[in-house]
């Protein structure tokens, strides 16, 4: 088997890489510069060049030549007449579309603006109304609680006194509240009272202390229960 490199000195080789560029080159895209000259047009002969012709009278051809000049002269102005009338032209189309656009801006900044001091003005809005409904859920709150709270020692005040009624029922004694713990610091302080209970001429020598149980009523009578069994009686006043 022949080496890469014999295969490439070859000349049929050779030739048939050199004819499939060929055709590769040939089938590409014609490029851009390829493409304008093909498609390029030019303009006719002027007739001004290469018109100068010398005349032999040296006056003749100095006259020629300060005419040129001047032609060249008119020529130069009316081009730079135009030029700066083109130039004024484009200034002032710039200017209008610069002051259009400027007018553009304005009024997107203006319309910005307004939006943004609607939207605060909303926001402004909604949060007055959502402090005012704080506002108004904290009173009401509040008028709960000290509803609540009203209620609440009105119904201890109640409880107090059925409490205090249902302990003047049991009680054989009628004395005011202020009295009561008085009488009963004493009564607890002395143990050395002493009841004397008469019954139907019968005279019974007990020993009882002395509560509110057996503290005198308005009415002079005191009920007691001493062993087991209850009996009213009349006591006398000095005991």
């Amino acid at each position: 088997m022949a080496s890469p490199r014999l295969l490439l000195r070859s000349p049929t080789l050779r030739t048939i890489f050199t004819v499939h560029r060929r055709s590769v080159s040939s089938t590409t895209a014609p490029s851009h510069h390829n493409d304008h000259q093909r498609n390029q047009e030019y303009l006719s002969p002027n007739h001004y060049l290469n018109s100068w012709k010398p005349p032999k009278d040296p006056k003749e051809a100095q006259a020629k030549l300060d005419q040129l000049r001047r032609d060249y002269a008119k020529k130069v102005k009316a081009v730079r007449k135009e030029y700066i009338h083109e130039m004024e032209l484009q200034r002032l189309e710039k200017q209008r579309k610069d002051e259009i656009k400027k007018e553009a801006l304005r009024i997107e900044s203006e319309e910005r603006r307004a939006a943004k001091t609607a939207e605060k003005k909303a926001k402004a809005a909604e949060r007055q109304v959502a402090e005012e409904e704080f506002r108004q859920t904290l009173l009401k709150e509040r008028a709960e609680k000290l509803e609540y709270h009203k209620m609440r020692e009105k119904k201890i005040m109640e409880k107090k006194k059925e409490k205090n009624e249902l302990l003047r029922r049991q009680s054989s004694i009628w004395i005011d509240e202020v009295e009561l713990e008085k009488k009963i610091s004493n009564a607890i302080l002395d143990s050395s009272n002493f009841i004397l209970i008469h019954n139907n001429g019968c005279q019974w020598n007990k020993i009882c202390s002395c509560s509110p149980s057996n503290i005198w009523t308005p009415s002079g009578r005191s009920q007691v229960q001493i062993l087991g069994f209850q009996s009213r009686v009349d006591e006398k006043r000095d005991v």
